[in-house]
């Protein structure tokens, strides 16, 4: 990947395989194979979460009346999707963070958008308290404008 001045502003160094202690240097590749362990573990959650999402839908279809859906059967189908879909946009952060040396702050700013975007979708209006309504517009608010200056702010390369 190419390094000029403007991606030179957000390249980060926080697990530099070579370091002047060796002791460091160890431990910053132990870190760096525990996220590859992290990876591979993601992977099997995506893998595990596709399959539930399988079931959820077969499941649904197959209680009565047989082959309808229910609109809280829907938001539960949506919920189990939107899952799958955080921990595929998590796996990207984890694979970025490993292959390349750009922050990826955009994209896990639109990671949390999704997470809180997917209970919002799920939200029982009948059992939560306003002032749970208002935390999460608070939250919503918060990421919404924080994507938002990043994106003006910076050009990512895989977008």
């Amino acid at each position: 990947m190419k390094n000029d001045e403007s991606q030179n502003e957000i390249v980060h160094e926080e697990l530099p395989a070579e370091h002047e202690d060796s002791l460091i240097s160890f431990l910053h590749k132990v870190i760096r194979l525990a996220i590859k362990a992290l990876a591979i573990l993601m992977v099997a959650i995506i893998l595990f979460g596709v399959a539930d999402v399988v079931f959820v839908v077969y499941q649904r279809l197959m209680e009565p009346p047989v082959w309808l859906l229910e609109v809280g059967d829907i938001f539960q189908i949506f919920a189990a999707f939107m899952v799958v879909l955080i921990a595929v946009e998590i796996f990207i952060n984890i694979r970025l963070y490993l292959g390349t040396n750009i922050l990826p702050i955009q994209l896990v700013i639109a990671t949390a958008l999704m997470a809180i975007a997917r209970k919002v979708i799920i939200l029982d209006f009948d059992t939560i308290t306003p002032e749970y309504v208002f935390g999460i517009a608070a939250v919503v608010l918060a990421l919404g404008v924080s994507y938002w200056l990043v994106q003006k702010k910076v050009k990512q390369p895989w977008s």
